[in-house]
């Protein structure tokens, strides 16, 4: 695994975990992770990508608990709704300590000895973010499966990234992630965020902006945005909602204090993003499950967005310029066994 990687996970996972047989010896080297079988129950924070993950190794019939319902997976949804995977109060120590693993993104506070720090979001690109099955698969013994998997999706996200090199002859559209929060704007500079903007053959608006708040009650500030976003041709808007159903056009424009007149070409373009395409109980969307754990499909999206090829369908992504709406995840679209393994979607990159 990367160095990025492997850094920061030993050190999370040592502020929590160095009482644990399971990890101690994993942090050691040692071929000491348990067998897949003694597995059979585990704990998972699956509000942070670990059921995604999970599905693609084949372990979503060993998940038997999870602390939160805001999950995107039908599957674990399914198991939920049959009774198969159980909610656990996340504070409640004595719950937890009775499975064998608790994957968990957050460990900045006291946790049982069994929990596994969990945490891609920590990392700096979109294949790092999905190396991380890697380590997942090291308490199940399915290292062969993991590097499989994650060797697939990575020679799809190089292909997808050449092909969309070859686009960028004719054109590069200047891409933005925006969001309003609080009564500012301001512009996204996530390294994974700006990583998928170049792989996509777009180019992100100027780094060297040096302001990068930008207040709805300051005529100056928004004078200066408003010129910055006259150079971009690309917008995604990442503002959050509560319901992301109700997240139109008309409420992009509203935060941006401007009509619906707004002579901006990415509104008149129609080129006008939110990753929340596909959600759950109104407001889990999968951008933090899936988008994750399959970095390609978000490649194939953006290369889409730029270049409307016009022969793919957006998986993560819907244009609010076009007024299209959320796709909703729930339990009855799982239509296959839960035990068998989830295989990673590959992208056709010809």
């Amino acid at each position: 695994m990367g160095k990025a990687l492997k850094s920061s996970r030993t050190r999370l996972m040592a502020t929590a975990t160095s009482s644990c047989r399971m990890t101690r010896g994993w942090l050691r080297g040692q071929s000491t992770a348990p067998d897949e079988s003694s597995l059979s129950s585990f704990l998972s924070l699956i509000t942070q990508s670990t059921p995604p993950s999970s599905l693609l190794l084949g372990l979503l019939d060993g998940l038997r608990g999870m602390t939160s319902e805001f999950v995107t997976s039908e599957c674990v949804l399914k198991s939920y709704a049959t009774g198969n995977i159980q909610l656990v109060n996340q504070t409640n120590m004595q719950q937890i300590a009775q499975f064998t693993a608790h994957f968990s993104s957050n460990v900045n506070k006291v946790q049982a000895c069994n929990l596994a720090a969990f945490v891609p979001l920590e990392e700096r690109t979109p294949m790092q973010r999905a190396e991380w099955i890697k380590y997942l698969a090291t308490f199940t013994n399915l290292e062969a499966r993991a590097n499989i998997i994650y060797d697939a999706i990575k020679e799809n996200y190089n292909c997808l990234t050449k092909a969309a090199a070859n686009l960028t002859t004719r054109f590069k559209p200047i891409v933005a992630w925006v969001e309003y929060k609080q009564g500012l704007w301001g512009f996204s500079r996530e390294d994974y965020k700006l990583q998928f903007v170049t792989d996509a053959g777009g180019e992100n608006v100027d780094g060297t902006i040096s302001s990068n708040s930008y207040n709805v009650s300051s005529p100056d500030d928004m004078e200066n945005f408003y010129a910055i976003l006259c150079t971009v041709d690309v917008v995604i808007d990442q503002t959050y909602a509560s319901e992301p159903a109700e997240y139109m056009l008309s409420t992009f424009l509203e935060n941006l204090n401007v009509d619906d007149n707004a002579t901006f070409d990415f509104v008149k373009n129609q080129s006008l993003w939110r990753y929340d395409k596909r959600v759950q109980n109104s407001s889990a969307i999968d951008w933090y499950d899936g988008a994750i754990s399959q970095p390609q499909l978000v490649l194939a999206d953006l290369i889409e967005m730029f270049f409307s090829i016009g022969s793919y369908t957006l998986t993560f992504f819907r244009n609010i310029a076009k007024n299209e709406g959320v796709s909703f995840v729930g339990p009855e679209s799982c239509n296959r066994s839960t035990s068998a393994p989830l295989d990673p979607i590959i992208v056709s990159c010809s």
